[in-house]
């Protein structure tokens, strides 16, 4: 008989039995997943070839961590209180904010974001998130649903204008030694976290 695909993400561990219980640390996952996003999108890392933020690797440790339906709930809320007008965007400001900003060059990746969260979260369900390899994979496709409608979307943009060399230089290329970086950590870090969990991770 084959052995049953776990079922709990990381989350799932710290989460209460009691229905009250439950509902307040969800809400308290969902506030710091929400805080999470927003600092990592204004910190910026000295890296080369330019400076990185950790906000891809926050959004997909969300979707890992959380599972699909509080990870996505948590992306939609990032997203909302970014479209009401408050600067928790990477590049947005005082000047440039809410919608209008959403559906600058940023639009592609914003909704990468949310894909790829749905997809980490229901691979971890899955227990893709305990093996490195499988974490490796879930990871790369991950980053692939990020960077390409947030490539086509700039394409769509500025392709016309500069290029698509340019588009592929400025919306991709540039990032992925950073990525890379932030992957491996991923990679590492969530079997890592499985096994200090021990019996609790069932």
């Amino acid at each position: 008989m084959a052995t049953p695909q776990p079922t709990r993400v990381l989350a799932d561990l710290w989460l209460s039995e009691t229905a009250e219980g439950l509902w307040l640390r969800r809400a308290a996952l969902f506030a710091l997943g929400v805080a999470a996003l927003v600092i990592a999108a204004k910190i910026k890392v000295p890296f080369w070839p330019v400076p990185m933020t950790m906000q891809t690797f926050v959004v997909l440790s969300i979707g890992a961590a959380y599972g699909m339906r509080l990870g996505g709930a948590t992306l939609l809320g990032y997203l909302a209180i970014g479209a009401l007008g408050f600067d928790v965007f990477t590049s947005s400001s005082a000047e440039a904010y809410g919608l209008a900003y959403m559906m600058g060059g940023t639009g592609g990746y914003l909704v990468g974001f949310f894909a790829a969260t749905l997809l980490l979260g229901a691979l971890a369900r899955r227990g893709w998130d305990r093996h490195p390899a499988r974490m490796a994979i879930a990871m790369l496709a991950g980053q692939a649903l990020i960077f390409v409608p947030g490539v086509l979307w700039l394409g769509h943009l500025y392709a016309d204008a500069q290029g698509w060399a340019w588009v592929l230089e400025v919306g991709f290329t540039t990032f992925v030694p950073a990525e890379v970086l932030k992957m491996g950590l991923a990679i590492l870090l969530f079997p890592a976290l499985w096994r200090l969990a021990g019996p609790a991770r069932g």
